[in-house]
């Protein structure tokens, strides 16, 4: 997914949380929810970026050598100004992007 087209902010808003509470009914759940879903975007950038720089690694032990690559100061400066991965599992939460499920309130099913 590309998270620079999010329509999630680069800094931190002020949300009324009242507004977390309309899906779920609970504040500390839909918090929850969120934290949940920003450890999930953060692996996937994670992931994302360590693959991308694994290209330019160098296996070679020499200290002396060491150059700069203008394409890995790039990719590593757009991952820089990428919002936050909590900015945009809230985001995500408030526009009903994110799919979740209390297994407590699902109907037992007798056999």
């Amino acid at each position: 997914m590309d998270y620079k087209k999010s329509k999630a902010p680069v800094t931190t808003i002020t949300h009324n949380i009242m507004d977390f509470c309309d899906e779920t009914g609970n504040i500390y759940e839909s918090v929850a929810i969120m934290a949940k879903r920003s450890n999930q975007i953060a692996a996937e950038i994670k992931q994302d970026l360590n693959k991308k720089l694994a290209e330019f690694a160098s296996y070679n032990d020499s200290l002396e050598e060491v150059f700069e690559n203008r394409e890995q100061i790039e990719i590593s400066r757009y991952y820089e100004k990428l919002p936050k991965p909590t900015l945009l599992a809230t985001q995500e939460f408030i526009d009903g992007n994110i799919y979740f499920r209390d297994p407590s309130q699902e109907p037992i099913e007798e056999a």
